[in-house]
């Protein structure tokens, strides 16, 4: 049964407190029942303040890192040390700091020709996860001013024709000019709990028009994403979700 809660913060610390609060404890559940923890990040500017809380915040001191496995929802068609590489941000603001083993590391070969780093990307999923669909733990994501999510942008073809039999793909953004790799919400979908990671007023109608307005997924991508079998929470502060009239 899919299940959808917002959430809403009177400012970006008090956001980024709760993020921490709810991964801690999706982590350590996930330890104490199975022995490991699979989290898919997300890239941006937005989720970079809650990597570097996790990793100073003390109540992660729970937490055995050592059982959890980093992974992406999307990466840029650049190179690993290139400035707007998710997996740059991430490793130097998270994995890093807490001394991840490299094996816990799954990262998305963005150097590579985007339709190779996706085909390996997907295989790289479906061979550690070893069933069908991939059920990650939990999904973090953010949501543009456009509505996109990951690397599911508005009009684009992962959105209005993804392959049936792919869980990764290489995304090609005219607007931007620009390659993707990302997933597709079928993954993201099969996750156990997605949390939507959304700050600041530039943001607050499009939330207003994904949550309270109709139902255009090619336009408002972040629409598609509805775990099947999972929970889902916007964790917004009060800029991104003044406009807002239900709690749901």
């Amino acid at each position: 049964m899919f299940m959808n809660k917002i959430q809403i913060y009177p400012s970006i610390e008090d956001v980024v407190q709760q993020t921490s609060g709810v991964f801690i404890k999706a982590a350590a559940e996930a330890i104490q029942q199975k022995d490991v923890f699979s989290v898919a990040l997300s890239g941006g500017n937005t989720p970079q303040p809650l990597y570097t809380y996790l990793a100073e915040n003390p109540a992660g001191d729970i937490l055995d890192w050592n059982k959890l496995h980093f992974f992406w929802g999307d990466e840029r068609a650049v190179p690993l040390d290139h400035s707007d590489s998710n997996f740059r941000q991430a490793y130097h603001a998270l994995l890093q700091p807490l001394h991840i083993p490299p094996e816990n590391i799954h990262r998305i070969q963005g150097e590579l020709d985007p339709a190779t780093a996706a085909k390996n990307y997907q295989q790289e999923i479906l061979n550690w996860f070893e069933e069908i669909p991939p059920r990650f733990d939990l999904i973090l994501l953010g949501m543009g001013s456009d509505g996109h999510t990951a690397s599911l942008f508005p009009g684009t073809a992962a959105v209005i024709n993804p392959p049936k039999n792919s869980w990764v793909l290489p995304n090609y953004v005219p607007r931007l000019s620009t390659w993707r790799i990302t997933f597709i919400p079928k993954l993201i979908n099969a996750a156990a709990q997605v949390i939507f990671l959304v700050t600041g007023q530039s943001k607050a109608e499009t939330l207003l028009a994904v949550h309270e307005g109709e139902y255009l997924p090619e336009r408002l991508p972040s629409q598609l994403i509805k775990p099947v079998n999972g929970s889902q929470v916007w964790i917004l502060d009060q800029a991104a979700g003044e406009l807002l009239s239900t709690n749901l």
